[in-house]
């Protein structure tokens, strides 16, 4: 997968974030949650376009780790929203699938960066 691909994964994983953030049931334990989703799920990719103007390896290798912390973030608040049972249990498990599968690639691009930087 080439970067222009995966900058198109990641906002369609933003665009399924926000979409699922705004159905959530109203209330204030989902609108807490919901909203520490949104700021998460869309940072990744907004972060991984800025990685993709990094400066130098040694900044895109920073921008990187930020995406990854990002993705894992995502990971922790829909693992929430699926323990207890907030939001569509497809959709959750859905968003869960996508948002393990972008921090496992992530994950080996930071580890392919470092080690070409060496």
């Amino acid at each position: 997968m080439n970067r222009k691909e995966l900058e198109i994964r990641t906002k369609k994983f933003a665009i399924c974030v926000v979409r699922f953030v705004s159905e959530l049931p109203k209330s204030k334990v989902a609108d807490v949650i919901g909203y520490q989703l949104l700021r998460s799920g869309t940072s990744i990719g907004a972060n991984y376009r800025e990685a993709g103007r990094a400066e130098s390896q040694a900044d895109f290798i920073h921008k990187l780790s930020i995406v990854e912390k990002e993705a894992s973030e995502t990971q922790y608040w829909l693992e929430l929203l699926k323990e207890t049972r907030i939001g569509e249990p497809k959709e959750v498990d859905a968003l869960l699938d996508e948002a393990s599968q972008l921090l496992a690639i992530f994950t080996s691009a930071g580890k392919t960066a470092k080690r070409q930087k060496k």
